[in-house]
């Protein structure tokens, strides 16, 4: 059956008029009826900020999502949409995408009047129902809400003609969502402008008594240090919403490993097979764990998610280039490649004291600090009582970033008491598991104190 074309097809049609508000409501019920995600690619928000964003939208209140960098807070707001309808009607050519039954603005009134049920309409899918704005200090009324158009005064037209102004984002935005970013940099002045938009759902353009009743579903973030310090939510704007859910890092290494994997930049295979030991995404993600916890970084502005996706994207690339170099067809990353994570680390963290502690040096301790966390969640000391014998009657192990793969096959052969540790990790006859794998296990023992490692020429020696 063909779509109706005009306003009269549409009343015909007997489509049901329905607010944002409402379309968000009847959609996420269908979803919870058939047990769908509400917002899928989301993870570790289940049963803290999922729930809460269901009871705004089954309520029908506006949301503020409050959290740190790096918390999916815009991702959230901008999978919101999958929520509207695939597509709604709206009256053809109309800039603030009006109802074909109820226009608000003065030029479509005009046209029904003209042109009765013959006046077309358009369908508007859900993409084109989605506004976004990052809230900065220069932002205008004009911007956001309107201003007369001096273009539409010299065509003739008066200055108290509503048909004169220019409609900005929020009266654009109709009958859709609109979502404004770090909401407490916008000018308190700009903020006071958008209380009507909240409450009573209308605009007011310089000194013209235009009343707009917009459909609009607002969603706004914020930096919860940002509330007091760079900049301020005024009291009666953060009051108009609904619901402020508090977002939250992930909590589980899980999660972590799991956004790692899922946000990281994957490029085709380019006849390399890529091979990540879950000890080594284990570390990745304990880095960035132990990072909100240390003394030497601000927690304030929080570490972002991205740092354990960037991280874990600068690890596979150094064992892709080693890989390169030394011509071998598997990838798989090494405790050695650690070192290319300070670049990627370093422009994502804030010190808590600037000049007395250098940033590698607290990144070099966050690592260290990780990859012992997770080798004694792996490994008992008396799982290498014979290893640490050979050690003590001379034996020496090296390691380095370009040792090839079978290097480390030759010298695993000729070690005692390393062949367990290398089968619990799944380590068994493959070089490039067996390399990563017993440099896990060497500098594991190093950080436990029960070897010393030297540094030379580019290799590093493990001794007693």
């Amino acid at each position: 059956m063909s779509k109706p074309t005009t306003v009269g097809q549409l009343r015909e049609s007997g489509y049901q008029v329905l607010s944002v508000k409402q379309e968000l409501r009847k959609n996420l019920i269908a979803r919870l009826r058939k047990g769908e995600e509400l917002l899928p690619g989301i993870i570790g928000f289940e049963d803290s900020v999922i729930p809460q964003l269901e009871n705004a939208l089954l309520s029908g209140q506006d949301v503020i999502f409050l959290g740190e960098r790096g918390q999916a807070k815009t991702r959230m707001a901008r999978l919101l949409a999958n929520l509207l309808d695939a597509e709604v009607p709206a009256i053809a050519g109309c800039e603030i995408t009006d109802h074909p039954s109820a226009p608000i603005c003065q030029a479509c009134r005009q046209r029904v009047a003209e042109l009765g049920d013959g006046t077309p309409i358009d369908w508007l899918p859900r993409q084109r129902r989605y506004g976004e704005k990052l809230a900065t200090p220069d932002i205008t009324i004009a911007d956001l809400i309107g201003e007369v158009d001096p273009i539409k005064v010299a065509e003739g037209r008066y200055l108290a003609d509503e048909l004169t102004i220019h409609f900005g984002l929020l009266p654009r935005t109709n009958r859709g969502i609109f979502a404004l970013n770090e909401l407490p940099d916008l000018a308190e002045r700009i903020q006071v402008g958008l209380l009507n938009i909240m409450e009573e759902r209308d605009v007011q353009i310089r000194g013209y008594k235009v009343r707009l009743p917009l459909d609009l579903f607002v969603v706004a973030s914020a930096n919860p240090e940002d509330y007091t310090n760079r900049g301020r939510i005024i009291t009666p704007l953060k009051d108009r919403f609904g619901a402020q859910v508090r977002t939250h890092y992930p909590r589980s290494l899980e999660h972590e490993i799991a956004i790692m994997e899922q946000e990281r930049t994957v490029f085709s295979a380019d006849g390399f097979e890529t091979l990540v030991p879950r000890y080594i995404k284990d570390i990745v993600a304990e880095i960035t764990h132990l990072a909100r916890r240390s003394p030497d970084i601000s927690q304030r502005s929080g570490v972002s998610a991205r740092v354990s996706i960037c991280n874990y994207e600068s690890l596979l690339a150094n064992a892709l280039k080693r890989s390169i170099r030394l011509k071998e067809r598997q990838v798989v990353p090494r405790i050695s490649d650690l070192a290319a994570i300070v670049a990627t680390t370093a422009g994502k963290i804030e010190l808590e004291t600037v000049g007395e502690v250098g940033e590698e040096k607290v990144i070099d301790k966050l690592v260290q600090r990780a990859v012992l966390n997770v080798f004694n969640r792996h490994f008992a000391m008396s799982e290498f009582e014979e290893l640490l014998a050979n050690f003590d009657h001379g034996l020496q192990v090296e390691a380095a970033d370009g040792m090839p793969s079978l290097d480390y096959m030759r010298q695993a052969a000729e070690v005692g008491g390393l062949t367990a540790a290398l089968k619990k990790l799944g380590a068994q006859a493959n070089p490039g598991l067996i390399a990563a794998g017993m440099e896990f296990v060497l500098e594991g023992l190093h950080l436990n104190r029960k070897l010393n490692k030297d540094r030379l020429a580019g290799r590093f020696r493990y001794r007693t």
